[in-house]
């Protein structure tokens, strides 16, 4: 695999490893591709798994997260890169992780796609640790997770006075 971003493009979507962290082209998007990846988990959860139980979302999305992380992991080795934006795989378990914790209420899943958004890009406190300080497929991942606790926590907290 080459060692520039041009791994994680279009011509490389057929790649099962490329598809994967890319959200099947999500991230490729410009500008913002974390955005887009977020908005493409929105659609995939809002018309796919908002009508599962809570319980199933969460292990999909914890499942997502593990896979996510090994595939990760393994093409930032192969790939000498680092946490290319095209990456979205993080964003989409993240954002799914919040979505788990609320009601599919379209307002209240906006309003946790947009704390997710924010808590993703200003990375306060523990979120911008794990970003800083965590590597590889893990530092890639945990980052978004922990905001996706973080915002779906603050969604079924607002859920509970509605």
């Amino acid at each position: 695999m080459a060692t520039s971003t041009s791994a994680l493009n279009l011509k490389n979507l057929w790649q099962p490893s490329v598809f994967w962290l890319t959200f099947a082209g999500a991230g490729l998007l410009r500008p913002a591709p974390g955005t887009w990846g977020s908005l493409a988990a929105l659609a995939v959860w809002w018309l796919g798994l908002s009508d599962l139980p809570a319980l199933v979302q969460l292990v999909l999305a914890l499942t997502y997260g593990l896979v996510s992380w090994w595939v990760c992991a393994r093409f930032l080795q192969r790939s000498q890169l680092h946490d290319e934006p095209q990456i979205v795989a993080d964003e989409v378990a993240g954002l799914w992780l919040a979505l788990a914790m609320v009601p599919a209420v379209w307002w209240l899943a906006g309003l946790v796609f947009a704390l997710f958004r924010v808590l993703d890009i200003v990375k306060p406190s523990i979120i911008g640790w794990c970003d800083r300080s965590l590597k590889g497929g893990l530092g890639v991942m945990a980052d978004d997770l922990v905001a996706g606790l973080g915002a779906g926590l603050t969604g079924a907290l607002i859920a509970l006075f509605i």
